[in-house]
């Protein structure tokens, strides 16, 4: 979907750039930065989240940020939580600015339910170095890259504070008592809910979603959904039209996520491991990066992306959250 003109320019960039790296809201306590997010507690059951233009793959963050992805991803994750309302309460109240998020503050249940439709992303690579089982799920002998599960699979992985996410089966939690077994089937029964509402909302959209992962918090005791849901930073997408010919043909599958910018790091000689150095991003590649994360909003939800104004956004921030509380 095109614009009539151009939101942003390699050449605008350089000279005005509307990303957002960081937040501090003056008169509120220091957030907490998390990858992604800048989240604040504005008091005992209210939290407030700034979706920054912060990117990361293979758990480090990017030096250069990507202009409005914060944005685009806000409103993804809004427009996924409304379309899945009706199946888990969620952590959302409202949506006062494009980067901003207000919600309940829950307690976070330290596990990432991963749901995969696909063999694709780790489970692949898992597969193609003989692996053939994945957090205690086994799979079949004879699948191809991108292939679909006969039906999707669950695989969990721990969630860490700092470093990489753990693999972890089911049993695992259980027997190491992360969480409770009703609890448990609870996330369980409700994730392959919501992964199959995500994939009747893409699929009317004309795109597959092959993997998404979702966190979950308790409320005042009740399960609750928390952090985002089918965007592009939690989830692949494929184009639905060819699919099948494309896995017929052995060609590859166009992912609409992140995963174009882990094969740029490796082309460019940097996978997170020890002694390598992050490269920088240059201009015209954020600007592609931005061009793909606004192609999976304008896809998703069938509106075009419009930006809002980044300028003052601390000063904008300290006036949004004395109205919330």
């Amino acid at each position: 979907m095109a614009h009539s003109s151009p939101i942003l320019t390699a050449t605008s960039l350089k000279t005005a750039d509307p990303s957002v790296r960081i937040t501090s809201v003056a008169g509120w306590p220091a957030p907490y930065h998390g990858k992604v997010r800048d989240v604040y507690t504005l008091n005992e059951k209210t939290l407030a989240i700034v979706v920054t233009d912060r990117i990361s793959a293979f758990d480090h963050i990017m030096i250069q940020p990507i202009p409005y992805k914060g944005q685009i991803l806000n409103r993804l994750a809004a427009f996924g939580f409304e379309q899945v309302k009706d199946l888990i309460p969620t952590f959302v109240e409202s949506v006062p600015h494009a980067n901003v998020m207000i919600g309940k503050r829950c307690d976070p249940i330290p596990i990432e339910v991963v749901m995969r439709g696909t063999l694709t992303g780790h489970a692949w690579r898992v597969y193609r170095d003989g692996g053939r089982e994945l957090c205690g799920v086994t799979l079949p002998e004879g699948m191809q890259e991108h292939q679909r599960f006969e039906s999707p699979i669950l695989t969990p992985a721990t969630k860490a504070v700092e470093g990489h996410d753990e693999d972890i089966s089911e049993a695992e939690i259980l027997t190491q008592g992360i969480v409770d077994p009703t609890l448990w089937e609870n996330i369980r029964e409700t994730a392959f809910r919501l992964f199959t509402r995500g994939q009747e909302v893409a699929a009317k959209q004309g795109l597959l979603l092959a993997d998404t992962k979702y966190e979950f918090g308790l409320f005042e005791g009740e399960l609750t959904l928390i952090d985002e849901i089918h965007t592009t930073d939690s989830s692949r997408f494929f184009y639905l039209d060819g699919y099948e010919t494309r896995q017929a043909n052995g060609d590859g599958q166009t992912q609409l996520s992140k995963e174009f910018l882990r094969e740029w790091l490796m082309e460019h000689g940097f996978q997170g491991l020890e002694g390598q150095s992050l490269p920088d991003l240059p201009d015209e590649f954020r600007m592609h990066v931005f061009e793909r994360y606004a192609e999976v909003f304008e896809r998703m939800t069938g509106m075009s992306f419009e930006p809002e104004s980044t300028e003052g956004l601390n000063e904008r921030l300290a006036e949004l959250f004395s109205e919330v509380v």
